[in-house]
């Protein structure tokens, strides 16, 4: 079985992919408008703060290979467990289905995050 580390950053990068993919399929349905959020004008804080929340799967990837067993373990299952939550609690919000569906398959990808790291041993 592949070390933990290396299955854990895959974790990530599939979930940072399915994000991708959604925007993708949003864009090509013609789902958004370009420049609007829910049909406003966002502040640049705003885009800041969606910028730094979805640069943290690629931020994981890496910390997955250089940080120790111990701090990167715990970060895993906090920060999987607040993308877990954060997802649940907006999956209402998204009408197309093939946003629900990914949706779905990003929280799978995050359960599993925790269930590795919680039960990655020494």
């Amino acid at each position: 079985m592949a070390d933990t580390r290396v299955v854990l950053a895959g974790l990530w990068v599939a979930v940072m992919l399915v994000y991708l993919w959604g925007d993708v399929l949003r864009i090509m349905a013609g789902d958004v408008q370009f420049g609007k959020l829910g049909g406003e004008q966002p502040a640049q804080v705003a885009w800041l703060g969606i910028a730094a929340l979805m640069l943290i799967p690629i931020v994981m990837v890496v910390l997955n290979l250089v940080l120790p067993r111990d701090p990167i373990r715990w970060a895993n299952i906090i920060i999987a467990l607040v993308f877990f939550v954060m997802n649940l609690v907006t999956l209402p919000s998204y009408p197309p289905l093939y946003d629900k569906f990914l949706l779905v398959v990003s929280l799978v990808f995050n359960a599993l995050t925790v269930w590795y790291a919680w039960n990655w041993a020494e």
